[in-house]
Order: C-alpha cells, then structure tokens, then sequence
C-alpha cells in the first residue's frame, strides 16, 4: 500500500486543528501553551485510516506568521495539502502565504477546506466561496474541489474525509531513490528509551539495527526501534511519519533540520546551484547578494543569495542562482526550498536544487548559465557526463554522483555503464569507483606529453625525465592512481616510453650540438686516458675551460650512455677501466679468499684518495663484503 502524508495549510484561527480532531478524535495541539491559548505553535501530527484502508499520516501546521518557518518544516514530504480557510473570515494573509510556499515547495495535490461554515449565513457563504475561487484562479487549486465542514456540527466531515480517499487513489507511487532520508522536525528524550527523533520519511527506507549518520554533523548512531503512528514496527519506508530511537545519541547534538541518513551518503555544502522564483507579489525586485533565510526540509539557515545574469532579479521572473550559506546542509538535486527575507521576515520565492555540491561561480558567465539552465531538462546519463566534465581531473566518486543526480541506484548503474562504454567516462579508481571525463582525459594526456616534450627541449642531453618530476608538473591533486592509468595509456600508443624512474617521449633522442659533440670527445678521451686515477668532476672543467653546467650535462650523457661510471660525489671512472678492475679483483678473492686495502692498492697501482672510493663503490654494487678491515667476496659473484 502506499504511503501517503496529508498536510494542513492555512490562516491562523481558521480552524485547521479542530478539522483533524473532528475527523481523527486526534487534539494534535500537545503542548500546555497551545492548549491555554487556543493556537498551533509547534507541529501535531495524527493519522487516519480512510475507507478504502488507505492509512493516511498527518501533518497540522502553525498558521501565525509568527511560526511560518515550522510551517515549512512540516509541508516537507507531504502529498495532499487541504488548504483551510474559515467562512467567517475569508481570504487572509498567511492562506496567501501558505498557498505560495506550498506552490514553491512543488505539491501537486490538494483541496480547499472552508471551515466554520455554521458560523455564517447562505448568502456570505456564497460571497465567501466567489472570492476563493477568484483567489484559486492560476494556481495548482485551479482545479481542486472546495469542500464546505463544521467541525462544532460535524457536516462535511464525511465528504471531507472521502475527499482524502479520492485524491490518495489519484498519487502515484514514490519514485525510487538511492537514499533514506529523514528530515528531523522534533526531538525529545522519553524514559527508558533515550532521544527520539521524529519526522517525514521522505525517501528510501529504514529497519531497526541499520546504521545511521545525522548531517550535517556527519554523528554516528544506530536505529535502536521504530514506530510509525504509534505502533512499533521493524521498518520504515518512504511516504511514512516516523519516529525513530537513537542508541547512544544525546539530545543536544541534534536540532531541527538535521536529516537522518545512511552513513557517508550525503555532503554538507554550504553552496548550492538552484533554479529560483521569485514571487510576483513582492513589492521590489531582489537584488545580488540579498541576505536571505534559506529553508529546505525542516531546516533554516541564513545565507547570501547570488544572483548569475543580472544584478537584480523583478517580481514574478525566474532565473538560475547560487546560495552562500552560512552554514553547511546535506541536500540532493531537485530538493525544493523555500526563500524567506531576512528583516522584515518574508516569503519571497523559492525553487529546487540543481546541484547540491558545486564549486563557486564566477558571475555573468554564458556557459555556466546555460548549462545551469539545462540542467533541469537533461537526460541523467547528460547531467552526470555534465557534473564529471565539471570536475575536471578530480574526477568524481560513485557516492558525489547519487547525490548530484538522485535516481535510483539502478538507473545510475545503467547511465554510467552507458556512459563507460562509449567513453564518454574512464573509471580512474575501481575501489571507490571514481570517474574522470574522457575529454578531462585526453587534456591531460596533451598536458602530459607537453611537459615531457618542454623538459627535452630545456635538457637535450637527458635521456628522459624523472617520473616523479614529471607529476610535479601536473595539478597536485592528481591522484597517483589517473597519473599511471595517463602513463600507461601513452606507453600502450607508443607515445611515450618508461625506463626504470624516467619517462620520455618515444621519438625523444639525445642530440649534441657542435659544441657539445666536442666537449663530450674530450671529456670521455680524459676519463678512458686516466683509467683508475682520473680527475675529479671540478678539476676537469678547470682543465677543459667548459662551464660546469654545459659539462654536467654532457657528463651525465656519458654515464647514461655507459661510459662513465659514478663512484661517488664528483668522481667518476671510465666504465672499462672499472669493469676490468671488477674481474681482477673477483678472480683474486676467488684464490685468496680475502683481500686487504694495502692489497687492493697495489692491484689498482693508485693512491689512497682513489683506492678508499673504489673498494667502497664495490661494496655498493655488491661485490664484496667487508668483514673488518678485508673484503670477502659475496657470494653470487663470478668474473
């Protein structure tokens, strides 16, 4: 069966809450106040079984204008709103009021309810009515009936009641969504059971035992037992007023407008991407960066209204804006909201959520307003590809997504695999199933490519780049996982190669100018000369008149090459004369066993600044082992 929530609406005084007692025997006023003063402060709730076995829940709203914001709160998640109006009184302030922000916050469904009805005369009665259905004309009540009660006589109450039966037969199912959500409208403690939470369940579902998370404080908890209108149950589903008990959460970290949901499910932002109205009975136009009071589901937040394509919006028109707030809330595309005015306290408009995590927009941008504006036409698999494309290398996770488009999980499943296999997306991390755009993708790749064709171009003589330096180059944000994948997929065109811990371009090839040809013949004649005693680095350059840089350059070319062989800092031995002394000195431990520094010097016939630096560069590669003051050779070793 579905689940289905009706709410009230309508001028304080007019009668809402007596109608729900009279045909519920419900008194949703609970609180000594409202009792002693004869008003709705806070919300009631009650429910109702209907003839046709429908169990309807129900939310009775505040009509002061004092208590216009818990009158927000309570119209979230409803499907019938029975817009009140008294016969004695007629059209008043806050049914206007009310009627605007049941029309911001998208219900579709509803009835008008003329209340009070024996406290006035045929022929007013008949006046009254005129000036409803003048005052419905143009609005989603165009169409809807009037149903005329007492709830002193009880007349009407019957009608009233198969009014709701043939509306609930009229909703279609809730669509399906990737969340459970409940937005927190009471909280209260109750002996042997701890904090209690109620509210609309406003999609997805919850059992006893799941874990649950409160946003935006991103708290922890666990669902302790369920009840739905009074009666304990196991689970809980979309359309349902629920009251859950929390283990282990204190009431004072909870407030209202908190929403409950799966843990890591949704995002505290404290931006928002919205359509917005703005209402044509507004006495002047909005201008950019009017402080406003932000509500969506049951909360309230104070924010700064940006306005994109102009500096100030008229009565009446729509446009696409960003909200500033000051504080964080975890919302979901096409959550509606309401905008109220800061001082004098106002609705004002109104609208729903493009995207409840974007990034700061520059204003009187064409291409950000557009693709705002598209947003709200385009396919999920568009909008998805549109969302990826924004975040550029970042990429966006599997859980931004839920969010960014909130459909269910199988319809996201089905538009990403689309998406995947036509390319239009690249998975870059298959664990927490992050996507990057195939044209972030190919961008990347070029930027890649060119700071590998830049760094050749500023060092001829190096046979490549260092891989790490070549992700220095890149944003630092970039994750290690995309920066392989782009590595690999240019390895795999043979655009570019990987040797050991350098990347270069696959056509790169060492090229010396004139100059430099001749440095490296003299530099590489030195070293092959002086074989176990050559000169250190420094000295070289002194004897060769070269620029130390130009020589470096042109050194590590040679070492590249093979030629040259580093012993230590600024020391460096032709790679024959090293590889020869290597052969000697393994033959001789082989027959002897051992071998001392005295020993070796003698095999090498060079002084001691050289003899130290080459049993030491044996010592590294592994050769020997020294054992005290001899060396031994390492087993594994042969000439």
């Amino acid at each position: 069966m579905k689940q289905i929530i009706l709410g009230t609406a309508g001028h304080i005084d007019h009668g809402k809450t007596s109608l729900i007692k009279a045909a519920t025997g419900i008194n949703t006023d609970r609180l000594k106040e409202e009792k002693e003063r004869g008003i709705t402060i806070e919300l009631g709730f009650a429910s109702i079984d209907l003839p046709s076995g429908q169990h309807l829940g129900i939310v009775d709203v505040p009509g002061h204008e004092k208590f216009v914001k818990h009158m927000v709160a309570g119209a979230t998640g409803i499907d019938i709103v029975a817009m009140v109006i008294a016969a004695d009184e007629g059209v008043m302030p806050q049914t206007r009021e009310h009627l605007e922000i049941c029309t911001l916050l998208g219900i579709k469904h509803a009835f008008v309810v003329l209340t009070k009805i024996d406290m006035v005369d045929e022929e007013w009665l008949e006046l009254v009515l005129d000036d409803i259905n003048d005052f419905i004309q143009g609005t989603f009540l165009e169409n809807s009936c009037i149903v005329t009660v007492s709830s002193v006589t009880g007349q009407g109450i019957d009608e009233f009641i198969r009014m709701l039966d043939t509306l609930c037969a009229q909703i279609p199912s809730r669509q399906p969504s990737a969340f459970f959500r409940l937005p927190i409208d009471r909280i209260f403690t109750m002996h042997g059971f701890g904090t209690i939470i109620t509210g609309s369940l406003i999609s997805g579902n919850v059992r006893v035992g799941d874990s649950v998370m409160l946003y935006p404080s991103l708290i922890k908890s666990k669902v302790r037992g369920i009840q739905v209108h009074n009666q304990s149950v196991d689970a809980a589903e979309s359309g349902m007023r629920t009251a859950i008990n929390m283990q282990g959460l204190e009431k004072a970290v909870i407030q209202r407008g908190d929403i409950l949901a799966s843990p890591d499910a949704l995002k505290p932002s404290y931006m928002l991407d919205v359509t917005l109205h703005y209402l044509g009975s507004c006495k002047k136009p909005l201008k950019n960066r009017a402080r406003i009071r932000f509500h969506s589901g049951t909360s309230e937040i104070l924010g700064v209204l940006i306005l994109l394509e102009n500096d100030e919006l008229a009565q009446g028109e729509d446009t696409v804006a960003q909200i500033h707030l000051e504080a964080p809330i975890a919302a979901v595309k096409d959550d509606h909201f309401v905008l109220r005015s800061y001082s004098p306290v106002r609705t004002i408009g109104g609208g729903q959520i493009l995207n409840p995590i974007p990034g700061k927009h520059k204003r009187f941008k064409p291409e950000i307003i557009d693709n705002l504006k598209a947003l709200g036409h385009r396919t999920p698999e568009e909008i998805i590809a549109y969302h990826v494309g924004q975040a550029g290398f970042k990429g966006v996770s599997m859980a931004d997504i839920k969010i960014m488009v909130n459909l269910s999980d199988k319809r996201i499943r089905t538009g990403i695999q689309g998406l995947l296999s036509n390319r239009t997306l690249v998975q870059i991390d298959k664990e927490h199933k992050i996507y990057i755009h195939g044209d972030s993708l190919e961008l990347l790749k070029k930027q890649t490519s060119a700071n590998l064709i830049a760094y050749h171009e500023a060092n001829p003589l190096k046979k490549g780049m260092p891989k790490e330096e070549l992700k220095s180059k890149l944003p630092s944000y970039l994750q290690a996982k995309l920066f392989n994948l782009i590595l690999n997929l240019l390895i795999k065109t043979k655009t570019v190669m990987h040797e050991q811990d350098t990347v270069r371009m696959a056509n790169h090839k060492v090229s010396l100018g004139m100059d430099q040809a001749v440095l490296r013949k003299n530099i590489s004649e030195q070293y092959r000369d002086s074989r176990l005693t050559p000169p250190y680095f420094k000295a070289l350059c002194k004897t060769l008149g070269a620029e130390i840089s130009q020589a470096k350059d042109v050194l590590l070319l040679l070492v590249n090459e093979g030629l040259l062989v580093k012993a230590k800092d600024d020391l460096y031995f032709d790679a024959d004369a090293l590889d020869n002394l290597k052969k000697q000195l393994v033959r001789f431990l082989e027959t002897k066993g051992e071998i001392t520094t005295p020993q070796f010097k003698e095999m090498t016939g060079a002084s001691r600044k050289y003899v130290i630096p080459l049993i030491e560069y044996f010592d590294a590669q592994n050769v020997t082992l020294r054992v005290g003051d001899i060396r031994k050779l390492r087993s594994g070793q042969t000439k």
